[in-house]
C-alpha cells in the first residue's frame, strides 16, 4: 500500500515539473521577444502564451500604444517572426493588439437620453 501511495505522489510530482518547466521556459522565451520587439520597434510590449499538451496553442503581443514606425502587414511579420524564433515553435494563433488609451482631456461618456 505504501508502495503504490508513494509511485502516485512521485508521478505526480515528475507530471507536475513538466509544467513548471514549460511555465519557466514560457516566461523566458515571452521576456525575449519583448526585448526583441523593443529593439525593433522602440516600444517594450507585453507578451502572453498559452501552451495546451506541449504545444504553444496562442501568443498574446499587446504595445502600450500604436506602432506608427511601420505599417501593420511589416509590425505583424516582425512579431510573427519573434514569436517563432523565441518560442523556438509556431504557435497556432497569434494576437497582435495596441492600447488605446483616451486622448488628454477627454472623457468616456455613456450614451445619454434627453
Amino acid at each position: 500500500m505504501h508502495k503504490t501511495v508513494a509511485i502516485i505522489v512521485l508521478a505526480a510530482g515528475l507530471a507536475a515539473c513538466g509544467v513548471i518547466d514549460a511555465l519557466v521556459d514560457g516566461l523566458k522565451y515571452a521576456k525575449a521577444v519583448e526585448t526583441d520587439l523593443e529593439q525593433e520597434t522602440g516600444l517594450r510590449p507585453g507578451v502572453g502564451f498559452d501552451w495546451n499538451n506541449g504545444r504553444l496553442t496562442s501568443v498574446s503581443v499587446t504595445f502600450p500604444r500604436l506602432v506608427e514606425t511601420k505599417p501593420v502587414r511589416e509590425l505583424a511579420d516582425t512579431v510573427r517572426a519573434a514569436v517563432a524564433k523565441e518560442f523556438k515553435q509556431t504557435p497556432e494563433n497569434i494576437v497582435l493588439a495596441f492600447s488605446l488609451r483616451a486622448a488628454p482631456g477627454t472623457t468616456a461618456q455613456a450614451g445619454q437620453t434627453h
